[in-house]
């Protein structure tokens, strides 16, 4: 075996790492986040506690944990250590959830906008062209005045009001 140099690194340890998916933990934090905000959870609670209770003082007087409940107390302490974490892991995975939902809806957001003026200017270009081409409304009332206009004419020529020899009636 040569010696250990000190001034180059090692070839690195082998280490003990558990693989842990953060997923699954997450998964299993919202769970137990969820149960422990139900009433059924508070109901098994109650049980449990008044049972310890009847039990240490009660007819039994098993007494593994007397009157100041220490043991209880503990119990307690320890649900407590892990149920905090594990609600705030919950908490923080339901903000990044939170987070991408407010990103899609932006961005949809955002898509819906852009629609919206892309329809809009469309419309204003349609509305344009249809503005310079002749409507048949248009179309009916010149012609109306055109004919009006040459039997006004045609009146006109023959000095009686009468139309002028060889051109027929123009009637309305």
């Amino acid at each position: 075996m040569s010696p250990r140099r000190l001034d180059t690194p090692s070839e690195g340890r082998r280490r003990f790492s558990a693989q842990i998916d953060a997923d699954a933990v997450g998964v299993y934090a919202e769970r137990v986040a969820r149960f422990l905000g139900t009433g059924s959870y508070l109901a098994i609670q109650t049980i449990i506690v008044v049972l310890w209770i009847a039990l240490n003082i009660g007819a039994f007087s098993w007494g593994w944990d007397p009157y100041p409940f220490i043991l209880l107390n503990l119990a307690f302490s320890t649900q407590a250590a892990y149920a905090a974490p594990l609600i705030l892991l919950a908490q923080n995975r339901q903000e990044n959830r939170d987070k991408v939902a407010l990103d899609e809806d932006r961005r949809r957001a955002a898509q819906t906008k852009a629609d919206t003026e892309f329809l809009a200017r469309e419309l204003a270009a349609v509305r344009l062209a249809v503005g310079d081409t002749v409507t048949r409304d248009y179309l009916r009332r010149e012609l109306d005045d055109l004919l009006d206009e040459l039997v006004e004419r045609l009146r006109g020529e023959a000095g009686d009001g009468t139309p002028a020899s060889g051109e027929p009636e123009i009637v309305r």
